[in-house]
């Protein structure tokens, strides 16, 4: 049984059809890469499988349950944790007190200073800027803010999006190396990115979407070795 599974998603934005009937799974340990061009409907995906945007059509199963109708903070709560484009920190909160709301689904105090420990351990930096504000962090900062607030609710996946987004070079493949850390240690990755090449070189598989469907898919190795994928997304 796939840890997530999508079956025929439709969704659309008034009488705009942004997704038409995507199918796909994850499974548990794997690392999925969704790659497409701008507006291809990627972040619609993940907002609607993580309960931000309803969809029209189709099933969303997590663990084997329905989670289609699911409300999305009920979704965190059963092990799913979203990384959203544009980071999303707390701007006027402090880097403590923005890891300390990804674990707010959680009850057991000791548990989540474990979890604390282990997020530091994994971004020293963030532990160095532990009592600055959010805002005032620079983005390759921010973005692994986002990630470590949302390992703070011990997900059993993670959907990332755009981690690589504005980030220079060496911020890029400091975060690409964090997410192969991520998945060594058991977690699960949904990974929409723009920079097709670097997801595929860390995917286990990938699916290619293309306004609103999948037009390919398969093992990540053998697509960055695919003519139309060099192409058109690896810039060869």
């Amino acid at each position: 049984m796939a840890l997530l599974e999508v079956k025929d998603l439709h969704v659309s934005y008034g009488m705009i059809k942004a997704i038409h009937g995507v199918s796909f799974e994850v499974n548990q340990g794997e690392v999925i890469a969704l790659i497409g061009a701008n507006g291809a409907g990627k972040t619609t995906i993940l907002h609607t499988i993580t309960g931000l945007i309803p969809s029209t059509q189709g099933n969303i199963m997590f663990q084997g349950k329905d989670i289609t109708k699911t409300q999305g903070y009920k979704i965190v709560s059963l092990g799913m944790a979203h990384v959203p484009e544009g980071r999303r920190v707390f701007a006027q909160l402090s880097v403590y007190e923005n890891l300390i709301m990804g674990a707010y689904t959680r009850k057991d105090k000791d548990e989540i200073q474990e979890t604390l420990k282990k997020v530091y351990k994994r971004f020293p930096r963030l532990q160095e800027r532990r009592n600055q504000l959010a805002g005032t962090l620079s983005g390759g900062e921010q973005q692994m803010l986002a990630m470590g607030r949302a390992l703070m609710s011990h997900p059993q996946i993670i959907l990332m999006d755009e981690p690589s987004m504005g980030l220079s070079p060496i911020f890029v493949n400091e975060i690409f190396d964090i997410i192969k850390e991520v998945s060594a240690q058991g977690t699960t990755v949904l990974l929409v990115e723009q920079n097709a090449k670097k997801a595929l070189s860390i995917a286990n598989r990938a699916y290619v979407l293309e306004t609103g469907n999948i037009v390919l898919s398969g093992n990540a190795k053998e697509l960055m070795n695919n003519d139309s994928i060099k192409k058109a997304y690896l810039g060869e």
